[in-house]
Formats: structure tokens, C-alpha cells, sequence
């Protein structure tokens, strides 16, 4: 069976782009792949999070997971920091990574010229750190957009290296999963343009609750309406159509969209309606998100399963990679 591993960082809660983008495939995955989801808890430092923030973001993500259908049973759902032999994996990785290609990466760039203050090693080798969790359960395949597939080159990189540098085929080449012809939708942000995304300032999140999802959906951004009947949505308008097709039903999606047609529509009726559409579609997954979070012994056990799990799988790993590199014990 081909491994599939996919991770997010524990200060990314879950939002409506991740949901309709990717987790409802990796429900359906579950029992056609070995499949590994964790939470990247250790690439939050370099934000430098507050104890209490950390701890509270990882509990949260792990309820939202499961929440939504991630089945402890069928895959392994783990805490990276719950994992030592990825920073060891991660440490050894380093060693044959280059000062001049970690450098280069557009994540690095971007974040040290928005937060120059706070370039530090870890932002500088977080594809290094990312690489080790993937090729530690030797993917085959990781879920990616657009956005992450120069990490995810990264991997492919330093995996094949260290295959070259000791003549061994111990890493596969892990290849991007992008779910051709599965049920996909990019689901836009509320500001009119890009995808949605928590960084953005522009989603919405699972654990939103109505009175937050109503105002969020009333500050979308629109435009002065259409002047001319039958004339093309502007993409503003037309991510709101895109939102309200996976969360209203088909005949409220026409009702408006037939009144943008004849130039009669009021967006502030069809926020509203959006709103309302998004709530009930949100709030089962946030009463189960509130459940879970109130279970610590559930999700204790949860935690300690794919810990587990997660471990009997990377300590094969590092012991393989430990003997090929020379370290062997004299005693």
C-alpha cells in the first residue's frame, strides 16, 4: 500500500478552503493509502508562540481532524513534537543541506522580508525540517498546492541526494498529490481575490462561530453591481457565487444568480443569505470540534496511538539511515 503523509502547522486552524480543498479526499483516502497526518508543531517556533498559545493551537487542530472525519483508527494522526526521531532525521538532513539553496527558497525570502527582525535558522532550514517528516515514513505521495510545491521539490531534493551520496535507494521520491479527477474545489477568500487562507485574513475558519462568520461574509469585498444584463461576474463577485455553491443549495445559488442577470441583485440580501448557508454548514463540525476538545481523555488517547503508530514507523527509518551513514555502536 503507497504512504501518503500530509501535515499543518498547529497555528493554522482549519477553514473552508482546507475542508472543501482537500480533507473530505483525505476521508475518502483513508482506506486506499497509508496514511500519516500531523500536526507541525515544531514549524510553529518560528513564530516564537506562547506556551499556552502552542499547546491550546495543537489541541485544537487535532480536535478538527477528527471533527471532520479523520478516522484515528484507519490512518495515523500524530503530534510531530511527539516524534523525536524527526528532528534527529531533520539534524542528519541538514548536514547535506546548502547555505546557497535554502537561501533561494521563496517561503525564506518572503517571510525574512516581512519579519526581518526575525529571521532565524529554523525559518532558513524549515524545508529541511519539512522533508525529514515526509521521507521519514518514506511518502510516496504528498497532498500540495500550489503554493507549497517548491517545499515539496525540497524533499524530493534532499532525498535523492542522500540516496546518491551512499549509493542506497533507501528514500522514495515522494510525488505530489493533487487529486486529479476527485471532488476538488479552490475555495476563494472573502477579500475578492487568491484562494482562501488563514494568513490571508480572508477565511473562514471552522471553529468560527455565527456571530463571527456573519460578520466576516458581510465585509466581503463586492462592487457597485452589474450594469448590463447578462454580463460577466468580475472575480469579486464571482468567488462569492463559487462560496455559495458548495455551502447554499442549487436553487438559492440560481435564485441570485438570476438576479445579478437582470441587474436586480442587493449583495447585502445575498451576504446575508451566505452567511446563514455557511452556519448551518459550519456548525455541526464546530459543536463536534467543541465535543472533542472537551475530552481529554479521548484525545489523549488519540495522541498516544498515533504517537505510537507514527513512531514504530520513524524509528525504522532513523535506525536505517544511522547504520548507512556509519553509526554503529561499540557495545
Amino acid at each position: 500500500m503507497k504512504t501518503v503523509v500530509s501535515g499543518i502547522r498547529s497555528t493554522g486552524n482549519l477553514h473552508l478552503g482546507n475542508y472543501f480543498g482537500a480533507i473530505k479526499n483525505f476521508i475518502n483516502m483513508q482506506d486506499a493509502y497509508n496514511c500519516f497526518f500531523f500536526i507541525a508543531d515544531y514549524h510553529s517556533l518560528t513564530t516564537h508562540p506562547t506556551p499556552e498559545h502552542l499547546n491550546q493551537q495543537v489541541k485544537q487542530v487535532l480536535a478538527e481532524y477528527l471533527a471532520c472525519g479523520i478516522d484515528p483508527e484507519k490512518s495515523t494522526i500524530f503530534i510531530q513534537s511527539d516524534i523525536p526521531e524527526i528532528p534527529e532525521l531533520y539534524l542528519l538532513m541538514n548536514m547535506n543541506a546548502y547555505l546557497g539553496e535554502l537561501e533561494r527558497t521563496t517561503s525564506f525570502k518572503d517571510k525574512a522580508r516581512k519579519n526581518p527582525e526575525n529571521v532565524n535558522a529554523g525559518l532558513l532550514t524549515y524545508p529541511v525540517l519539512m522533508a525529514a517528516d515526509i521521507i521519514i515514513h518514506k511518502a510516496n505521495f504528498v497532498p500540495v498546492g500550489k503554493d507549497q510545491e517548491q517545499n515539496l521539490e525540497m524533499a524530493r531534493k534532499f532525498a535523492r541526494r542522500f540516496n546518491r551520496m551512499y549509493k542506497v535507494d533507501t528514500f522514495p521520491t515522494p510525488q505530489p498529490f493533487t487529486f486529479d479527477g476527485a471532488d476538488m474545489v479552490k475555495i476563494p477568500g472573502l477579500d475578492g481575490s487568491g484562494k482562501m487562507g488563514k494568513s490571508e485574513g480572508n477565511a473562514i475558519c471552522l471553529y468560527d462561530d455565527p456571530k463571527l462568520i456573519r460578520k466576516k461574509v458581510m465585509k466581503a469585498v463586492t462592487d457597485a453591481g452589474p450594469t448590463e444584463m447578462n454580463q460577466q461576474k468580475p472575480e469579486v463577485i464571482q468567488n462569492l457565487f463559487s462560496l455559495m455553491s458548495v455551502v447554499s443549495t442549487p436553487d438559492t445559488v440560481q435564485h441570485f444568480d438570476d438576479l445579478y442577470n437582470k441587474c436586480e441583485i442587493r449583495y447585502g440580501d445575498m451576504k446575508k443569505q451566505l452567511a446563514e448557508d455557511i452556519v448551518n454548514f459550519t456548525s455541526p463540525i464546530r459543536d463536534r470540534i467543541i465535543d472533542i476538545m472537551e475530552d481529554d481523555a479521548y484525545l489523549g488517547k488519540v495522541a498516544k496511538l498515533g504517537a505510537e503508530k507514527a513512531r514504530e514507523s520513524a524509528a525504522k527509518t532513523v535506525q536505517e539511515v544511522r547504520s548507512i551513514i556509519g553509526f554503529r555502536k561499540f557495545y
